[in-house]
């Protein structure tokens, strides 16, 4: 399935304009918690702001606390601090290790897109977070599922197409409007990796850099 263009549903700009080659592989790859530690970011983000956080769920908003207190903020506190994190908070977050290097090997072989759902006030900080860690290549804002956009980009070449995502509704939806796309999980923070649900049957799971590489390159030769 492939994104139409009609006045409802038109294809985003930056989906539009990814340059991608017809005759070479095709990865397409996730920031957080696959090219960013994203919660740990977050994390130092949120304490500077009077909240902490207690990882015990595969969660975001569920997982912060005000300081003290039994229960986690709600969810208006939550998106103000997103909302905030995205905008300046880029300088919290490093990268995951291995992914800057594995990225730039992989780039000799395959064409690379990053697609992200950020909100789109961040969309300049996250530009300039990836560019600043050895990581700009084309940049796609999505919102919701990412399947839909995934299945657009893969259409565009003839070779094997690889996705790379933490999270697993993004995965499936990517299954099922792509098949022709192999999936793989990846979640970068050690502290997340027992929390986060998986499909192993489905999506082939890996954590770290300096496996996930050498299972790419198999896959795209």
């Amino acid at each position: 399935m492939t994104l139409t263009v009609s006045s409802s549903n038109p294809i985003p700009a930056d989906l539009q304009s990814a340059k991608i080659d017809s005759h070479r592989p095709l990865l397409i790859v996730d920031v957080d918690e696959v090219l960013a530690l994203f919660m740990a970011g977050f994390q130092r983000f949120v304490e500077r702001h009077g909240f902490e956080m207690r990882l015990t769920k595969f969660a975001l908003f569920q997982n912060i606390y005000a300081k003290g207190e039994d229960n986690h903020i709600d969810m208006l506190v939550g998106k103000t601090l997103f909302d905030d994190f995205f905008m300046s908070g880029g300088k919290d977050m490093d990268p995951a290790p291995g992914a800057a290097d594995a990225l730039a090997n992989l780039s000799n072989q395959a064409s690379i897109v990053i697609l992200t759902n950020a909100p789109e006030h961040g969309r300049d900080e996250r530009a300039r977070w990836l560019k600043r860690h050895g990581m700009d290549y084309p940049l796609v804002i999505n919102s919701g599922l990412k399947g839909p956009a995934a299945a657009n980009l893969a259409a565009r070449t003839q070779k094997a197409s690889a996705f790379i995502d933490d999270l697993l509704p993004n995965l499936s939806s990517v299954a099922a409007d792509a098949p022709q796309v192999k999936t793989f999980q990846m979640v970068a923070d050690p502290r997340l990796r027992p929390l986060a649900p998986s499909d192993p049957d489905n999506h082939t799971r890996i954590d770290d850099w300096t496996l996930l590489h050498p299972a790419l390159e198999q896959h795209f030769t």
